[in-house]
């Protein structure tokens, strides 16, 4: 969950990287720096911060060479502190700078073996001293890294800087993408590090490094050492867009992207290779991490209530701990923003083994996760900055949504309608000056439970997840029939209970959960389209059908957490201890 990159230009790269990190800095953001060379020998600037804040103390960006790595932390070994910001130089010559992004699971084995000093605490700076004992016996930066490479344990992406002005790179289990250029070239955990500068790109297979000499040629091998061919991707143009515009931030423009993101979610031939296998399959699982869990259990509501396929859900972080789930006759629905999370990859694997087809439904097509799958079907919601997901939450249930309404029983009258949705979703994000007001009242709770049920039951999740993520406030999503199992002893004049209450099969039930509650003294919020005189405040939606509320009434809890977010002055694009790609476990 950190970002790395790498450059070698034909002029001073450092604020190429600089920029690089800036764009990539939703993987990590407690610490920065970076190395270039210059005259034979190594520099590095780095320090405790953002990117922005770090480069004005350290003028990062004004140091001199034209090779150069760079690396924002998101803290797994060892405090935020300077010593444990990347680059970390190695001990033995100072002749090799490393950064890393990944987990090394012998970290404590390797140092022991090399017995040398090492100045931070983390598992990466053991990479630096591999590379340069090896470097040193063979005075090659290819072997040096082919050797280290078979050596490393766990999942990493690494770039190093030789004193000879290589750059390596090697992947396992981690994004590296080579960036063409003419000028030059980049190597980066992702294409945004570099789109700036260049569009035509190489996807490292796993298990691949590549070297780029000091004479600016490049060449890529597997982990045996054999050289592999790779074809050059053109990215899209969308993905130069990662600018805020006139947002403040760029959650609140992700939010606002919503109505245009759902009409082109799953717009793709694969839908209907997804759907084949769906009806063909005599077991169907689907499976996420967070936001995508959330949308797991939608997707489950949809197929079982307008289908006649059974979905069984699965956290992606318990899948390791189910025996004998999946097997050639099942599918695996994987959702993912990213493509890279551990959890959801991981999942995949033990799926694969048992010869189970996976089905991704992903933003980023050229991931781990779309390369894993029998069939992948992109999100098509453009980048996504923010770290808490908005408009790639509402484009997985769109995308499960048109699945959905390919399968669904006639008798059913499952209608999946983007443009009603994204006509709701318009209204809803015009009309905002009830949430700001909400937001000032609630800025200082410190608890606030939701509840929902039936379809609106996983919205009450993701609801308190939104809370939690950018409003830093404890928030419980709730089924709503479960009030009077536990929930109920906790009510009381101090608590605020938000109730998911749209005019559907739902409503009456709802309400005398809510009359309970009341009863309690507990303030009552009601997210619905009719207003009731149990509600303290009320969210109006608008009226719609029952499978298409979901995306409606998630558009007012983004916009509460955004802004109770700015009423505490904290970044709503970067909350604490959190990070976009979830890529160790």
């Amino acid at each position: 969950m950190c970002s790395i990159i790498g450059c070698r230009w034909t002029s001073s790269v450092a604020s190429m990287l600089v920029d690089g990190l800036q764009r990539m800095e939703y993987r990590g953001y407690d610490s920065v720096g970076i190395a270039t060379l210059h005259d034979e020998q190594i520099q590095v600037k780095k320090g405790i911060g953002k990117v922005a804040e770090v480069n004005r103390k350290e003028r990062m960006d004004k140091i001199s060479g034209n090779v150069g790595i760079g690396h924002t932390r998101w803290a797994t070994h060892g405090m935020v502190c300077t010593k444990n910001a990347h680059p970390h130089v190695d001990t033995l010559f100072g002749k090799v700078a490393i950064v890393h992004n990944g987990v090394i699971d012998n970290s404590e084995e390797i140092r022991l073996r090399l017995g040398l000093y090492h100045n931070s605490d983390t598992d990466s700076e053991v990479i630096a001293n591999l590379l340069a004992h090896h470097y040193s016996q063979s005075g090659d930066p290819l072997i040096a890294t082919n050797r280290t490479c078979n050596e490393l344990r766990g999942s990493f992406a690494f770039i190093a800087l030789f004193t000879d002005g290589s750059i390596t790179a090697a992947r396992n289990h981690e994004p590296l993408i080579l960036g063409i250029g003419n000028l030059g070239y980049f190597l980066a955990s992702d294409v945004l590090g570099f789109i700036k500068f260049t569009d035509q790109t190489i996807y490292l297979d796993n298990k691949e490094y590549v070297i780029i000499d000091p004479c600016g040629q490049f060449q890529i091998f597997n982990f045996q050492g054999e050289p592999t061919t790779h074809k050059i991707v053109k990215l899209s143009k969308e993905l130069t867009d990662v600018y805020k515009d006139e947002y403040a931030h760029f959650t609140l423009k992700e939010i606002n992207e919503q109505p245009r993101a759902i009409r082109h979610a799953g717009d793709t031939d694969n839908i209907h290779l997804a759907v084949e296998l769906i009806r063909n399959a005599k077991h169907v699982y689907i499976t996420g991490s967070g936001s995508s869990y959330n949308a797991a259990l939608i997707g489950k509501y949809l197929l079982n209530r307008y289908t006649n396929i059974r979905v069984e859900p699965i956290i992606s972080s318990e899948s390791r701990f189910l025996s004998n789930t999946f097997d050639n006759q099942s599918i695996l629905v994987a959702l993912s923003q990213s493509g890279e999370s551990a959890d959801v990859l991981d999942t995949v694997q033990l799926a694969k083994q048992n010869e189970c087809k996976i089905i991704a439904i992903v933003n980023v097509t050229a991931s781990s996760l779309a390369n894993e799958a029998s069939v992948a079907i992109g999100l098509n919601c453009g980048p996504e900055i923010g770290v808490a997901a908005t408009k790639s939450f509402t484009s997985q249930l769109a995308v499960l949504s048109r699945i959905t309404e390919y399968i669904a029983d006639e008798e059913k009258h499952f209608n999946f309608n983007a443009k009603l949705v994204s006509d709701g979703m318009t209204t809803l994000l015009n009309n905002t000056k009830r949430i700001h007001e909400l937001a000032v009242k609630l800025r200082k709770v410190s608890d606030i439970y939701v509840l929902g049920r039936g379809i609106h039951y996983p919205i009450a999740s993701e609801a308190s997840l939104k809370l939690k993520e950018l409003a830093y406030i404890h928030a419980e999503g709730l089924p709503g029939g479960e009030l009077k199992h536990g929930p109920l002893a906790l009510m009381d004049e101090q608590v605020n209970v938000i109730l998911i209450n749209p005019m559907d099969v739902t409503y009456n039930d709802m309400l005398l959960s809510g009359k309970q509650i009341k009863a309690r003294g507990a303030k009552i919020i009601g997210c619905s389209n009719i207003d009731h005189e149990i509600y303290d405040d009320w969210i109006a939606l608008p009226t719609t059908i029952e499978n298409l509320y979901p995306f409606l009434e998630i558009i007012p809890f983004q916009l509460l957490a955004y802004h109770i977010a700015i009423e505490k002055n904290t970044d709503p694009d970067y909350p604490r201890n959190l990070a976009k790609s979830v890529t160790v476990q």
